[in-house]
């Protein structure tokens, strides 16, 4: 058995403004997936590489910023992901903090009123 997350989805209001979010934040681009019915820009993926992959999504009838799954994005250090988003239209929910042998995590609003978290271990 595997991990037990293989895919994730954030839903979102306005598709260009959670790109450029998004994009800002994480210095990465996103890359349109085609599927009917539903608008998706998956963020950067390896298969060989460990974690999971997903994308932004937008699809009628689904609003931004009403789930109750937090996803965590993996980086070097949260504290400068979170200055990014901050600067990028976000909200800090909660400044750096220490998670004890397990590292570091922010905690931030996006520009859609989701709650999304940034680790790190230094």
């Amino acid at each position: 058995m595997g991990n037990p997350v293989g895919w994730f989805e954030i839903y979102v209001d306005d598709m260009a403004r959670a790109r450029a979010f998004y994009e800002a934040m994480l210095g990465v681009t996103l890359t349109p997936l085609e599927s009917p019915g539903i608008e998706l820009w998956a963020f950067p993926m390896d298969a060989a590489m460990y974690g999971a992959s997903g994308a932004l999504a937008r699809m009628e009838g689904f609003s931004a910023g009403r789930n109750s799954v937090l996803v965590y994005f993996s980086c070097a250090d949260c504290a400068v992901e979170a200055a990014r988003a901050v600067a990028a239209g976000g909200q800090l929910q909660r400044a750096k903090m220490s998670i004890g042998q397990y590292g570091h995590i922010a905690l931030l609003i996006d520009t859609e009123g989701n709650m999304i978290g940034l680790h790190s271990m230094g």
